[in-house]
């Protein structure tokens, strides 16, 4: 398994590497962030660990360039101790996981082992379908380029819908994802979401962004469905 880590403290990367290769790692090191991005470009990895603070550009550049380039190799970025700004923002830039310093390295392991359990696929920063575009960071939505002033409820529904675009899903499952574990209400909640959202979302348009497929659930479309 090949493993890229980028941290400008050489004393750390050559003990993490050392402690790697026994775990049966292949670890390439890079020292500041631009080298670190060439690495990650031009080869291929199955995890890689970023540092936030780095010479010439910083961890939160570098991931956000790699998944700029549609490379969705899973990233563990190391943040500073008590840092929970940069854990947030490292999350909202795109990577899978975070882990503060001073860390154990077993924790160290057991994340690597977690992340690389997961399968990779697609997951963009900023949502986007028809036109529309849903920036999880900021929680903004925007159709046509104007700004549309949904709820948090609705906002959810929709990431959801946009994250397994290309697929159905149940009024259970958005039920599930979208409501918290105190709501005892039926899948009615989900309907009247829906048709809300919908006229958010298309104005007075023939079609609809979220399309009904009957007795299955809802689908994000391509703006013409009824």
């Amino acid at each position: 398994m090949r493993l890229l880590l980028v941290d400008d403290e050489k004393r750390l990367t050559d003990l993490l590497k050392g402690g790697l290769a026994g775990e049966g790692f292949a670890v390439d090191v890079a020292h500041d962030g631009s080298e670190g991005l060439w690495l990650a470009t031009e080869n291929t990895y199955d995890v890689i660990v970023l540092d936030v603070m780095l010479p010439r550009l910083n961890g939160y550049r570098v991931c956000a360039r790699i998944r700029a380039a549609e490379d969705w190799t899973p990233i563990l970025m190391l943040t500073a101790k008590d840092g929970e700004y940069d854990e947030a923002e490292a999350l909202d830039t795109g990577a899978d996981d975070y882990l503060a310093k001073p860390f154990s390295y077993p924790v160290l392991l057991a994340r690597l082992r977690a992340l690389t359990r997961r399968p990779i696929g697609e997951r963009p920063a900023v949502l986007t379908a028809a036109g529309l575009t849903l920036d999880p960071a900021s929680r903004t939505v925007r159709r046509g380029g104007q700004q549309l002033d949904l709820t948090s409820r609705e906002t959810a529904v929709l990431e959801h819908l946009l994250r397994r675009q290309g697929q159905v899903v149940s009024k259970t499952e958005l039920l599930e994802h979208c409501w918290d574990a105190a709501y005892d209400g039926g899948p009615a909640v989900v309907e009247v979401l829906i048709h809300r959202l919908r006229r958010k979302l298309d104005g007075d348009g023939p079609g609809s962004l979220v399309a009904t497929v009957r007795g299955e659930g809802y689908r994000i479309g391509d703006g013409h469905d009824s």
